[in-house]
């Protein structure tokens, strides 16, 4: 058995979810929060047999996708004039996933 934390943008979790249920895949969703954006996730925690780990993954790439976000940059000071922030590119979404060894797995 193994279990895969997939940590996925909010804007995802949604289409991921689906996916996985309707493959058979139950998951238990956790909200997160990332530290560089401090946006929202949404973190799965799935439980299922060893063969089935590509296909879950599977599942959760082709439901999460990245894009590109402007955010604002540290105020850049010039000599005689007022601070300019200019806003800086950054690539979100997508999916982070860990995947662990599971000793034992209930139901209850």
């Amino acid at each position: 058995m193994k279990l895969i934390f997939a940590i996925v943008n909010n804007d995802d979790a949604y289409c991921v979810s689906t996916g996985l249920t309707k493959s058979g895949f139950y998951a238990t969703k956790l909200a997160s929060t990332g530290g560089f954006l401090m946006s929202g996730n949404t973190t799965f925690m799935i439980c299922c047999e060893t063969a089935s780990v590509d296909s879950v993954i599977g599942i959760i790439a082709q439901n999460s996708r990245k894009r590109k976000q402007y955010v604002p940059n540290a105020a850049s000071f010039a000599a005689d004039e007022a601070p300019v922030s200019y806003p800086v590119e950054v690539s979100v979404g997508g999916a982070t996933v860990f995947v662990t060894d599971i000793e034992r797995f209930e139901k209850l």
